[in-house]
């Protein structure tokens, strides 16, 4: 096991080559403290080049996916920093989704009941979107006096359902359900209570026997193109796409079409 986390359990299916993170404070329906953010972000950061792992889902256990940060744990212990300190927290709470975002691995989400405040970007961060009926969302910071524009919500938000309901949703900080989050794009999927995460992982199970590399020159394709201009954006897809058809997995694309077989991606 390449991680020894306290915060939240780790699982590695060897078969499928699909990690599973599981925030796992139910009794507090999830809520983030100092440690979890630390212990998140690095783990990410590792996954990123673990041998063996090719696909990342998280999820939470309970009765909740994540509610955001914890009001004991951390919001009250905010009001004791100096300016710096408040900084160098919000920093670390980015850091953790750009190690999601960054990761090379495909990220799936797998997204019950409360999804709230740091909770919905973490979620928003994921690659994919597998939610129960019961995965409510809401970027409640203006609720609390803070910026909607958080941990990078305001950067991917719009690029994923619009610039106006992102504004909407951001600026209201108000729940919207599964049904709605689906119909918008917020969500991919919307699954029965209690299948979300075996449907998370079976879909993960899918990404991790396809072709790792290409997935992941095409996750960066993603983060990276939406400030290009297009011509830059075709230049950019055409030496990664080159690069691309000399790796293996392009050649035993071929050769399985050819034997009317399966491909075996590496």
């Amino acid at each position: 096991m390449p991680l020894a986390p306290v915060s939240f359990l780790y699982d590695l299916d060897r078969e499928t080559s699909v990690a599973t993170i599981t925030l796992n404070r139910p009794e507090r329906l999830n809520a983030l403290t100092f440690q979890v953010y630390d212990e998140l972000r690095n783990a990410f950061r590792t996954l990123d080049t673990e041998d063996g792992v090719r696909a990342i889902v998280i999820t939470g256990a309970g009765r909740a996916f994540c509610s955001g940060g914890d009001v004991e744990d951390i919001i009250g212990a905010l009001f004791a920093e100096d300016a710096a300190g408040l900084v160098e927290f919000t920093r670390m709470t980015c850091d953790l989704i750009a190690a999601i975002r960054e990761c090379r691995r495909p990220v799936v989400g797998a997204l019950n009941g409360t999804v709230a405040g740091a909770g919905a970007v973490i979620a928003t961060a994921c690659d994919v979107r597998i939610a129960s009926e019961s995965a409510k969302i809401a970027y409640l910071f203006t609720k609390v006096g803070l910026s909607g524009a958080d941990m990078g919500a305001s950067w991917m938000l719009p690029r994923i359902i619009g610039l106006g309901r992102a504004t909407e949703l951001l600026m209201t900080g108000d729940f919207t359900d599964a049904r709605e989050a689906l119909r918008i794009g917020l969500y991919n999927r919307v699954v029965p209570d209690g299948e979300a995460l075996t449907t998370a992982q079976q879909f993960a199970a899918r990404l991790a026997a396809g072709p790792s590399a290409a997935l992941a020159v095409t996750k960066d394709a993603l983060n990276r193109e939406a400030d290009m201009t297009l011509q830059d954006a075709l230049e950019a897809e055409a030496v990664a796409q080159a690069a691309c058809m000399e790796d293996s997995n392009f050649r035993e694309a071929y050769e399985a079409f050819v034997e009317k077989r399966a491909p075996v991606f590496k």
